[in-house]
């Protein structure tokens, strides 16, 4: 599967490194077989500090070839560079911006702050193996979304039905309740909310989930989905919100978002409906800088 035409991409390290050379050629490879052409394919071996880290963004936002920002991987730390970003001269500069996990701290501030749609979505790290759905979703959203409905060909269970519209946000649990009581805390009010974790054990989701519920942060959701939190079960996530506050909005289940191998790309900031009748999530209006329509 190829993008016409070619799309020029710019790699950033906003969290840990690639421990394997392989690893990150493999990523880099498929990038190119998928029809993206890298900027700098230099195999990254120091780890940047927090302001280097936004000074590359920055770098990358600047630079007229660059039509994508793609994460390296994910891991910790990426909120450390929020102090030194530039909001504005993203603002100015559009561009695509992708990554998913830890990436959630910038991919949410980033819309909040520019109106700028990011893209949760598969890193390098992720494609030295990814599977047709992750690179066709992932090419759907380069192309612009010409495919509306983001669940299409995904799983999606049901746990309280109804339909809403509003902004979709989200990304990783733990790393977004590291922002609530911050500058850069996540604005729920409106959202059609998605939420992931990896491997975190029940007890630390429920403290997290019971944070945000004491944060009001559930208070005015329209809708939320509920990625996967490999090691648990959907329901038992589903039931630590159950206990504790009467849930008023659609809620669903989809496992192909997150740490997982079929991954769903979704654009944070599109204007999105969901219908669980249908099992749908379709964009309803975006401002999307470089997708090929």
């Amino acid at each position: 599967m190829e993008i016409f035409p070619l799309l020029n991409v710019f790699i950033v390290t906003p969290s840990y490194l690639i421990e394997k050379k392989r690893d990150f050629t493999s990523g880099i490879k498929q990038l190119k077989e998928s029809g993206f052409k890298v900027i700098n394919e230099q195999f990254p071996q120091e780890l940047p500090s927090p302001r280097q880290k936004a000074e590359q963004i920055h770098a990358a936002f600047a630079d007229p070839r660059v039509e994508m920002i793609l994460a390296l991987r994910g891991g910790y730390s990426a909120m450390k560079a929020l102090p030194f970003i530039d909001f504005e001269l993203i603002r100015t500069h559009p561009k695509i911006i992708a990554g998913f996990s830890d990436l959630s701290a910038l991919l949410n501030p980033i819309f909040e702050r520019t109106g700028l749609v990011t893209l949760h979505a598969p890193m390098v790290i992720n494609l030295d193996t990814p599977t047709p759905f992750t690179l066709k979703s992932l090419i759907n959203s380069i192309k612009g979304f010409p495919e509306k409905n983001l669940l299409k060909g995904a799983p999606c269970k049901v746990y309280n039905p109804g339909s809403a519209a509003g902004i979709l946000k989200g990304g990783n649990l733990i790393t977004l309740t590291a922002l609530i009581d911050t500058d850069w805390e996540i604005d729920t009010a409106g959202t059609i909310l998605f939420l992931e974790d990896v491997d975190e054990k029940l007890h630390q989701v429920d403290r997290y989930l019971t944070q945000w519920i004491l944060a009001g942060k559930f208070r005015d959701v329209k809708a939320l989905i509920l990625g996967d939190f490999r090691g648990l079960r959907s329901r038992q996530v589903y039931d630590i919100l159950a206990s504790q506050m009467a849930l008023k909005f659609p809620v669903v289940h989809c496992p192909y978002i997150g740490h997982v191998e079929n991954k769903i790309t979704l654009p944070i900031g599109a204007e999105v409906v969901l219908q669980t009748e249908r099992k749908q999530l379709l964009i309803k209006q975006m401002s999307f800088p470089g997708g090929h329509r």
